[in-house]
């Protein structure tokens, strides 16, 4: 008999079986430990759980074609974005109150541009997300350079901007530029587009914190900062850069909106945009004191969001006890992640 046979024979002379963790189960349940591992997995379990409630509770009300290009396109995409940017920003110890007012003023700022001094309708667009770059570079200076706490500065900005959008729109609504409609189409003409823009950004912004060294300094500043600067981390130019983006992803989405909508409004600019965004960053793992922070868990976030905005209304809760459902779910979603959270740390000890 050969080594071969013989080593796969037990003692009773009969081949042995593998292991009970060799077979379909076994990888499952490998499966389910890593997924279990990940900071995301907690979100990611409560929108699966969500989706499927509203499923079976509505059936072809909630899973029509009209309804799920409202949850995707107008209830998640916008607040996913922006979360994208408070991610980083609150990774690295600082936060964006005014992105909000950034949405609302950038597509009045093209159409002051386009229709009252001539721009062309493509600079018209490239002004107003330079704007956004703008503002968050107003909020960078007086954080990191001034040194006033973020909170109060963008507190400031966002109440300035508020300001600006009351002032010029005179409280106005307004139509979009003709020149500028055909360029709509890349941007937010198709009813699935908001949605893809945010997939496809949470897909780049994800790369960047996890693969470069821009998302590794960015955790090395909002870990340890001293540590950062003593190992040569320019720390200012890390939170210049991450404000800078989350103003350019406000003004973004600010675009975004006006094409979905086809006016503009200058209720559009309030501080929904940032308070929904930073809690779906929270929501899907990232820490408020720095540091800590998933891309991923954020898009998820915005996804379980969505679920409560869209699917509350279906199932006959009015607008005013919506909010009290809302943020207790939100409190039932934290409790759930910082409890699995713990479990996840003593499981890896």
């Amino acid at each position: 008999m050969s080594d071969t046979v013989q080593q796969a024979m037990g003692e009773t002379g009969a081949p042995q079986r593998g292991r009970a963790g060799d077979g379909l189960g076994g990888a499952l349940m490998r499966a389910l430990r890593a997924l279990g591992r990940q900071r995301e997995a907690t979100v990611f379990v409560i929108a699966v759980a969500l989706f499927l409630y509203f499923v079976v509770h509505e059936g072809s009300i909630f899973t029509s074609k009209g309804n799920q290009v409202t949850l995707w396109s107008d209830f998640t995409a916008p607040y996913a974005i922006i979360a994208l940017g408070e991610v980083y920003l609150l990774i690295c110890g600082e936060i964006d109150l005014s992105v909000g007012f950034v949405v609302g003023f950038a597509p009045y700022l093209m159409h002051f541009l386009i229709d009252y001094y001539g721009f062309p309708g493509l600079l018209g667009l490239f002004f107003a997300l330079l704007f956004g770059l703008a503002v968050g570079w107003i909020n960078g200076f007086f954080t990191v350079t001034i040194g006033v706490p973020s909170f109060i500065t963008t507190l400031g900005t966002g109440f300035v901007l508020m300001g600006l959008i009351n002032t010029t729109s005179h409280d106005q609504p307004a139509n979009i530029p003709g020149n500028v409609m055909g360029i709509g189409k890349w941007i937010d003409y198709y009813a699935w587009a908001p949605i893809v823009w945010a997939v496809v950004l949470t897909a780049i912004f994800h790369v960047v914190l996890t693969r470069t060294r821009w998302g590794l300094h960015t955790v090395s500043v909002g870990g340890n900062l001293l540590g950062a600067r003593e190992a040569g981390i320019h720390a200012g130019r890390i939170k210049y850069g991450n404000f800078m983006v989350t103003g350019l992803l406000g003004a973004f989405v600010g675009l975004q909106q006006m094409y979905y909508t086809t006016v503009m409004s200058p209720t559009l600019g309030s501080y929904t945009y940032m308070f929904y965004a930073v809690t779906a960053a929270v929501i899907g793992g990232t820490a408020m004191l720095g540091g800590v922070g998933t891309i991923i868990g954020a898009f998820f976030g915005a996804v379980v969001l969505g679920i409560l905005q869209d699917g509350f209304p279906l199932i006959g809760v009015s607008a005013d006890p919506l909010y009290i459902i809302f943020g207790g779910a939100i409190l039932v979603a934290m409790v759930a992640n910082v409890q699995l959270t713990r479990l996840r740390e003593r499981g890896q000890r």
